[in-house]
C-alpha cells in the first residue's frame, strides 16, 4: 500500500516461462478483484517482474501482459481519471496518449503486438509506468500531487512511512 518504497521499485523482465509465472499470473488475477481493480502489477503484490493484468469492464476476461513495452503512441492525448490498487479511493486527471501500440508475451514467451485506445491505453501506459518505476502521482504536478495524499490520508487507509 501507499507510500511503501517497493511501489517505486523498477521490475525485471521475466525470462522463466513457467509454472511459477503461471501461479503468479493467478494469484494477480485473483489479488485485482479482491482489491478491486482493473489494472494490477507483480509489483503491487511484492514480486519486480515485469507482469501486468488488465481486467477492463467489457472484457469477457483478464488479459495478461508479460515485459509488455510501448512501441508507439499517438500525439493525440486523453485526460483520464486514474488510481491505484495500492492506494484505493484516491484518484486524479492525468494526460497521456490517447492511443498506443503495445508489444508484450504471453505465458508461454510467445511475442505479440496490440493496439489501443480510450481506457485500455491508459491502463497499459499507467501499469507500464508501474513497471518502470513511476507511481502514478508522480504524473501529477506537486500541488495536486500533495492534495491527492492529503485526501488519501483523510479517507485513514495510509500505511505509516
Amino acid at each position: 500500500m501507499f507510500p511503501d518504497r517497493r511501489l517505486s521499485a523498477v521490475a525485471v523482465p521475466v525470462t522463466a516461462f513457467d509454472d511459477e509465472l503461471r501461479r503468479l499470473a493467478l494469484d494477480l488475477v485473483d489479488t485485482l478483484r479482491a482489491a478491486p481493480g482493473i489494472g494490477i502489477t507483480a509489483g503491487h503484490v511484492g514480486v519486480p517482474l515485469r507482469v501486468v493484468v488488465l481486467e477492463l469492464p467489457d472484457d469477457p476476461e483478464p488479459s495478461l501482459y508479460i515485459n509488455p513495452e510501448v512501441v508507439w503512441v499517438s500525439e493525440e492525448t486523453q485526460r483520464h481519471a486514474e488510481g491505484s490498487v495500492s492506494m484505493p479511493g484516491a484518484t486524479e486527471e492525468i494526460e497521456r496518449p490517447a492511443k498506443l501500440r503495445l508489444r508484450f508475451q504471453d505465458l508461454d514467451g510467445t511475442v505479440h503486438e496490440e493496439e489501443a485506445q480510450g481506457l485500455r491505453a491508459v491502463c497499459h501506459q499507467h501499469e507500464i509506468d508501474q513497471l518502470d518505476g513511476i507511481f502514478w502521482l508522480q504524473r501529477l504536478s506537486r500541488l495536486k500531487r500533495e492534495r491527492v495524499v492529503k485526501r488519501y490520508e483523510k479517507l485513514g487507509r495510509a500505511v505509516p512511512r
